[in-house]
């Protein structure tokens, strides 16, 4: 081993995965709703935009966290929800959640 390389960070894939200014909004907004929809997700960040929202829905996606489920209705609609794995992501952030608020006292 490269005594000058440092070795891998086991948290790479998390702050991979939850980087940015939305995406831990995002994860709680969803786990806070069970589900909801796209109009339900902006109106509730606040100041997020169409392309920012877009763009943490589809990581999320992609990355098993959240499922994309489209209703074939009149009119038709799409809702948003953890998966077992998004599930599993929040509660290990809840350790880290009470962390943040013990430095708020």
């Amino acid at each position: 081993m490269n005594k000058d390389k440092l070795p891998e960070c086991p948290l790479e894939r998390m702050s991979d995965l939850l980087g940015g200014r939305w995406k831990i909004r995002l994860l709680w907004a969803v786990h806070r709703a069970g589900s909801a929809r796209y109009s339900q997700l902006k109106r509730g960040l606040a100041g997020i935009t169409d392309m920012a929202l877009a763009t943490c829905l589809k990581d999320f996606v992609a990355s098993g966290v959240m499922r994309r489920e489209q209703f074939n209705e009149v009119p038709p609609h799409v809702e948003y929800s953890l998966t077992e794995n998004g599930q599993r992501l929040v509660q290990a952030l809840e350790a880290v959640r009470q962390w943040s608020r013990s430095q708020a006292d």
